[in-house]
């Protein structure tokens, strides 16, 4: 009966010594810490060496980006307005005829 007790609870140097784990995500870790540094100086150094091949491209981009805008920003109020000002000048003209 000795022997069950013993064996029911565990010992207290079972759990000493380990470090319960931080529930802070793998951007609180130092491996993300590391990544973060490395990929700054990669990009530091990439676009330090190819900084003309880069700004070549810029006036390529800038003229792409004036249909991207277009396209997206058509559904934002840009033709919305239209509609709603066409409705409110079609009751504005039959309340004056």
């Amino acid at each position: 009966m000795v022997g069950e007790d013993r064996l029911a609870q565990p010992s207290p140097d079972l759990h000493s010594g380990h470090k319960v784990a931080e529930t802070g995500g793998f951007w609180r870790s130092r491996t993300a810490y590391v990544l973060i540094g490395f990929l700054l100086i990669g990009g530091f150094l990439l676009l330090s060496e190819h900084r003309l091949h880069a700004l070549g491209y810029l006036p390529y981009l800038l003229v792409l980006a004036c249909p991207l805008l277009h396209l997206f920003h058509h559904g934002h109020g840009g033709h919305g307005a239209h509609k709603h000002g066409s409705q409110s000048g079609a009751g504005e003209n039959s309340k004056v005829g």
